[in-house]
């Protein structure tokens, strides 16, 4: 047996780097920034062991400069620096970090509350995506350090020599090649750190370095234009000319705002944050211009980090639950949007910020290695949504009442995907009824229990079920509405999960309520109906030429409605599952013979219903009996659900003909 060690050719591993390791482009930006970070903290850390000594009011930046004519874009520091015998460990060394290195070293006096970022050592290689050249140039903060300078040519070569830097820090200078040519862009520039480094720690200016002709001209403009931005109290003292000049001159010379915030909303306690500065804040980060309904601030510290901000945006349209945003960051650092070991699958339909600084982040720092911890974070964030929903329910009930409509969606596909969201808030869950008020199912089951107990009545479409509404509504009946898509497969989740509990929808059959009461019938009678039904469904089912309608005719309460089509449930859900799985060649066999179970219910009680058992057999009135008949049915139909073009055409011009004949009776 043979024994030996692993060994990596560097001049490979950096086209592996460039290719394979990051999958976004501009990534380089957060790495080389980050780094700038590190470099910063490390020396925050050792300044506050008495490790380090520098000026109590030194501030402390990273400044981005492109410069278009010399096609370069460097990251400068004013942290750590490197000697060269650090840039010979760290740099030439693939793979070896600093960051742990570092951590290692001073481990007891730093302990687990640290706000490095950098731990592969891989960060820095991300450079070569874009460049050519990569030049680092450092100055350490030991006292008696030499200024360092490191080249590389994106090889397994490079040059190391005397350095040029003055003051203490790093400048990593990218010389940008074919493939990164779009980075010599101010405009892409700007994005990218936008995008990953709003919110880091230090603060982070750009300088953009133009064609000589070019800043002439922009310099030109500046000195001729007359217009200030000043803020409502800074007009109220401008009196005269001179004040605008002088408060112009002073604009001047205020220090340049950095383009990130280093101190987040969600890094604060919420007792200081206001309701104003979460809504801006909001706006800011998901450029929503509607206000979001309520908002959850995170803040642990035990047994893991987490901060952040979760938003229950307002809905414009159903559609708008598909643009859902969470954001993940450690140390404020942007990582990802929607990590799913995360982030609960439900919350994904939300918009907001996690930052994670215990998160185990593969070696891009754009995933998770799979442990435990991702798990734990997710069970954490799904109770504080729960408590945060139950605390509303019972303290803020009417708020919560207003926001229902809206966050209806989001925890109902909470529920089904997580049925512990479910445990955790069942007795919050909210149906709106055709009453226009708001109950828990306990609720709706107990006011309904002596008309319908344990049964629970539903819309599905306001507008095509108002007949079946206005009969419940006639009857003091109520129905909950549920009309979004995600209520579908609702309906089959409330009976599941309430056991004895029957959810159905509102023309699913002709409740008991609706019927009115009738003697006791002997044999004969039973019989006489029994052949009656038999008649009119033979009746409808020879003028609508369909051998399979089922038709019965029933006293109804409301004697103006003539005629109802009822689909019993099981069948209604069957179709309905058809429909959604109609793409699955398995569940097309599956359903392959699966029909509609409908059945016409006449109202014995309406004139024209009995108009028609009247005229049946009698061969005089066969056309008229004909186009009532076909127009009682459709007009059953249109509440039951839309008709095909061709039937409404034929309804059209059936009514058309009815009014016709209607006016040459009154003649």
């Amino acid at each position: 047996m043979e024994k030996g060690n692993l060994s990596i050719n560097s001049e490979n591993f950096l086209p592996i780097i460039k290719k394979w390791l990051y999958t976004d482009k501009d990534i380089f930006i957060r790495e080389l920034v980050s780094n700038g970070c590190d470099a910063v903290t490390k020396l925050k850390k050792l300044c506050s062991m008495g490790e380090a000594d520098i000026a109590e009011n030194e501030k402390f930046e990273i400044n981005v400069t492109l410069d278009e004519k010399a096609k370069t874009l460097s990251i400068t520091d004013n942290g750590i620096g490197m000697t060269a015998e650090e840039i010979k460990k760290y740099i030439n060394q693939i793979a070896f970090s600093g960051a742990t290195d570092f951590l290692k070293q001073f481990e007891e006096k730093t302990g687990e509350d640290n706000e490095i970022i950098g731990h592969f050592g891989l960060g820095f290689y991300s450079a070569f995506m874009v460049a050519d050249k990569v030049e680092i140039d450092t100055l350490s903060y030991q006292n008696g350090a030499e200024a360092a300078k490191w080249i590389c040519t994106g090889g397994i070569d490079y040059e190391m020599e005397k350095g040029t830097k003055t003051q203490r820090g790093t400048t990593i200078t990218l010389y940008i090649g074919e493939d990164g040519k779009e980075f010599l862009e101010e405009s892409t520039v700007y994005s990218a750190l936008r995008k990953y480094c709003s919110f880091m720690p230090v603060p982070i200016f750009i300088h953009i370095t133009k064609e000589e002709e070019e800043q002439k001209e922009e310099q030109k403009i500046e000195e001729n234009s007359n217009v200030i931005h000043v803020s409502p109290e800074e007009a109220e003292n401008i009196t005269s000319a001179e004040d605008a000049k002088k408060l112009q001159e002073e604009k001047k010379e205020e220090d340049p705002k950095p383009l990130n915030e280093t101190n987040p909303l969600w890094q604060r306690q919420p007792k200081d944050c206001t309701e104003e500065e979460y809504k801006a804040f909001y706006h800011q980060v998901f450029m929503d211009m509607n206000d979001p309904l309520f908002w959850i601030h995170l803040n642990m510290d035990y047994p893991f980090r987490l901060k952040g901000i979760l938003y229950f945006p307002k809905l414009v349209q159903q559609m708008d639950i598909t643009d859902g945003e969470i954001k993940l960051y450690s140390n404020q650092v942007y990582i990802a949007d929607n990590i799913k070991e995360v982030v609960p699958e439900f919350l994904l339909l939300l918009k907001g910020i996690m930052d994670c600084p215990d998160l185990p982040l593969n070696v891009s720092r754009s995933a998770l290695q799979n442990d435990g911890y991702a798990q734990k974070m997710s069970n954490y964030i799904t109770k504080k949504v729960a408590d945060k929903l139950n605390h509303l329910f019972k303290n803020e009930r009417e708020q919560y009442e207003g926001f229902w409509d809206n966050i209806s969606i989001f925890i109902k596909f909470g529920c089904m995907r997580e049925e512990k969201l479910y445990d955790k808030i069942k007795d919050s869950i909210l149906l709106k009824t055709t009453d226009g008020v708001y109950e828990t199912v306990s609720e709706y089951l107990e006011k309904n229990k002596q008309k319908h107990e344990n049964k629970i009545f539903f819309v599905s479409d306001e507008n095509q079920q108002a007949q079946y509404i206005r009969l419940f509504k006639e009857q003091g009946l109520e129905a909950a509405i549920l009309s979004t898509p995600i209520d579908k497969p609702f309906v089959s989740f409330l009976e599941y999960k309430n056991t004895g509990v029957k959810v159905q929808r509102i023309d699913a059959d002709i409740s008991d309520t609706l019927q009115q009461k009738e003697e006791q019938k002997d044999e004969e009678a039973k019989k006489a109906e029994q052949t009656q039904n038999e008649e009119l469904q033979n009746l409808f089912r020879g003028i609508l030429n369909n051998e399979t309608l089922k038709v019965k005719a029933e006293p109804l309460k409301a004697e103006k409605v003539s005629g109802m089509i009822v689909l019993t449930e099981e069948s209604r859900r069957m179709l309905e599952m058809k429909e959604a799985y109609g793409e699955n060649e398995q569940m097309k066999m599956l359903f392959a013979t699966a029909q509609p179970d409908e059945t016409l219910v006449l109202n014995s009680n309406n004139h024209l219903v009995q108009l028609i058992c009247k005229w049946k057999g009698n061969v005089d009135k066969k056309e008229d009996l004909d186009l009532i008949c076909r127009q009682v049915y459709d007009l059953a139909l249109m509440s039951h659900k839309a008709l095909s073009s061709e039937e409404m055409t034929a309804f059209i011009d059936r009514s058309n003909l009815l009014l016709e004949k209607l006016a040459d009776f009154e003649d």
